[in-house]
């Protein structure tokens, strides 16, 4: 029952998908930007998350030591040096986030 949870981060919202293991998505949400506020809904809405995918960013270092410090397992992806590398593919998040 693996759950991936990519996040993406602004200053007022946190989008959020939840993937399973077969790469469906169960659940897309907006939260509001507080660690605090993210780290709750992780806890009850993707309980099993084995990753969760947190795009390089000026917004993602304090976010990826609160999730850190709360015992997710939350990995940084870059996104833009994918696109660099292989403009042709568009990434994939949850085979990005196996690969850890």
């Amino acid at each position: 029952m693996e759950q991936y949870v990519a996040l993406d981060v602004s200053l007022q919202k946190i989008a959020v998908c939840v993937l399973n293991a077969s790469g469906r998505v169960v659940i897309e949400a907006e939260v509001a930007s507080e660690p605090g506020v993210l780290i709750a809904f992780v806890r009850t809405k993707a309980p099993h998350a084995v990753r969760i995918g947190l795009e390089s960013g000026p917004t993602s270092p304090w976010l990826w030591h609160s999730l850190k410090s709360a015992g997710l397992p939350v990995v940084r992806m870059d996104a833009t040096m994918h696109t660099l590398l292989c403009p042709s593919v568009q990434p994939n998040p949850t085979e990005a986030m196996r690969a850890g």
